[in-house]
């Protein structure tokens, strides 16, 4: 059997805050007190015991709270975020101004202002961190006229989209704000509604949200909590800031820099930030040069291959720095996962092998020509073709495993890769050099 809601009915905002009507009817109290100028409609709710107003607040839009709550004394404010919904008191303190959010927790109790602290908290890269919560949301059943007055009120800067969300603050859809203008001023905002073609969690990464962002060619994303309720939108310029301030961070990381160091950054910050790099990445020269001495002895006898080495290295490591950006930026735009690394290691071995075969080539003919030696053009040419090919998988393979173990791979892949392709390919070409020392 259908449950038939009674009439509402037709009085002032005094009136049915009076006769008990919040409980009934909290959405038309608030419809009506959200059209009040704050200061009027602040007066109508202090009239009413908090328990009794909770309803209405609960149906309020967050634009209209936070401006009648700018007159409420501390006690009252107090009270009332104890007693309102966890979520949506999050989301009101979220949008609210710093003055008036402390004036708000100050007046709470440590267990509850640790709760809702943790509420309007987002990790760092999440879309909860980028979205602007001071968005100003309309219902369907408003008229154009009275949509269009709300946004006069609040002048919501860069935007072109308004959103509509039913009477549980559940995102409902869209609507252009050119769309709103120019529709007649009776006519009701569902009938110039727009379906949403994506919308966010807070918790979703910004890297899976610049795809989508990327993917539907839209200016504003809603972000909405768990339970669908519109919480904020992240705009297109806010969005791809965040993404050009992540892509520096990576690369002054991939250099042993840290992302938080600035061009005029101290030089005691920039000190105590580059140099736990550098001394690791002394340990590592110290480890190449062990490789070297190795084959000391023969170095002693030919001394063109210490001529040479640079050659291998210098190239191996051209070849590996290739491979690692090509798959660090697969990683970053979500092209490539880790059930990727067999596929990219493949491809990026087989290019090594092939750009190998055909600069080693160039190579030998340009040793043969400065030393007149066949056999130690042959020995830099094998050198060449293996340490290229390792170099590739290592590019491929260092910046995959480290987001596997749930590392950052800009940290520092670019320093094991120097490592494996500086050993690698004094490894190589001193050992083939060994090998086939009779032919040099």
């Amino acid at each position: 059997m259908s449950v038939v809601r009674p009439q509402k009915p037709s009085r002032t905002v005094s009136a049915i805050i009076n006769l008990g009507y919040c409980r009934r009817f909290p959405d038309e109290v608030a419809e009506q007190l959200a059209a009040l100028p704050p200061e009027d409609a602040w007066q109508a709710l202090q009239d009413i015991a908090i328990p009794e107003s909770c309803p209405v607040w609960m149906q309020l839009p967050t634009d209209a709270a936070e401006a009648i709550l700018g007159y409420a004394d501390a006690a009252y404010l107090g009270e009332l975020f104890t007693q309102l919904d966890a979520v949506y008191a999050a989301s009101v303190l979220r949008r609210a101004n710093e003055v008036l959010r402390e004036r708000i927790i100050a007046r709470l109790a440590p267990a509850v202002a640790q709760d809702l602290e943790r509420l309007m908290s987002f990790p760092e890269q999440s879309a909860g961190s980028l979205m602007d919560p001071r968005t100003v949301t309309l219902r369907g059943d408003m008229s154009a006229r009275e949509a269009l007055e709300r946004l006069r009120r609040n002048k919501p800067r860069f935007t072109h989209h308004l959103f509509v969300v039913d009477r549980d603050r559940r995102l409902h859809g869209m609507v252009e704000i050119e769309a709103l203008a120019l529709a007649e001023p009776d006519e009701p905002v569902d009938a110039v509604l727009r379906p949403v073609r994506i919308m966010v969690t807070a918790l979703e990464h910004r890297d899976e949200l610049l795809e989508k962002l990327e993917r539907y060619g839209i200016s504003d994303v809603p972000v909405t909590d768990l339970e669908g309720r519109l919480i904020g939108v992240i705009h297109h310029d806010q969005l791809f800031g965040a993404v050009q301030e992540e892509s520096s961070g990576d690369i002054q990381a991939m250099f042993g820099a840290s992302r938080d160091e600035r061009a005029l950054s101290s030089v005691g910050f920039a000190v105590r930030k580059r140099l736990p790099w550098l001394q690791i990445n002394l340990f590592t020269a110290f480890l190449a040069a062990a490789v070297v001495g190795l084959f000391e002895n023969t170095i002693a006898q030919y001394t063109a291959l210490a001529v040479l080495l640079p050659v291998v290295a210098g190239q191996s490591g051209n070849s590996g720095a290739q491979a690692l950006a090509v798959t660090m930026r697969g990683l970053a735009l979500r092209e490539i996962g880790i059930r990727h690394l067999f596929r990219v290691a493949s491809k990026e071995v087989s290019t090594g092998l092939v750009n190998g075969t055909l600069i080693a080539l160039t190579t030998a003919l340009g040793v043969f020509v400065w030393s007149d030696s066949a056999g130690l053009a042959l020995v830099i040419a094998l050198a060449m073709v293996l340490s290229m090919a390792a170099a590739g998988l290592a590019g491929a393979t260092i910046p995959i495993a480290l987001t596997a173990v749930g590392q950052d791979p800009a940290q520092s892949s670019s320093i094991i890769l120097t490592t494996i392709t500086d050993v690698v390919g004094f490894m190589s070409f001193l050992g083939i050099a060994t090998l086939l020392m009779s032919f040099l």
